[in-house]
């Protein structure tokens, strides 16, 4: 497939996806079930993503110091740490276990 048909038919279909979303009549979208569901996509969609990046490599499941490094991040989410300290708990302990892994 030619690279430039790609990326027309990519762009054809991100508009239209993008088109169908503002067509939805506004009453639509006033329905409570629909408020939840739109509050609570972003949160599955990221930790659906933390998830895969974490425990993939590539195409077979892996456990390695990134599994360390969410643990670390989700003790310090339960103790109620600030966002910056949860990053830097992340980092730190995958660095570390990265580290002693060789």
């Amino acid at each position: 497939m030619n690279t430039w048909l790609a990326i027309g038919l990519t762009f054809a279909g991100c508009y239209a996806v993008k088109l169908l979303g503002l067509s939805v009549p506004a009453g639509a979208l006033e329905r409570p079930l629909v408020r939840r569901l739109a509050a609570l996509l972003p949160v599955a969609l990221l930790a659906a993503l933390t998830a895969q990046q974490t425990f993939a490599d590539g195409t077979s499941p892996a456990l390695d110091a990134r599994a360390a490094g969410l643990a670390a991040a989700g003790a310090a989410l339960l103790l109620r740490a600030p966002f910056l300290v949860v990053v830097a708990a992340a980092v730190v302990l995958t660095a570390a276990a990265r580290a002693v892994a060789g």
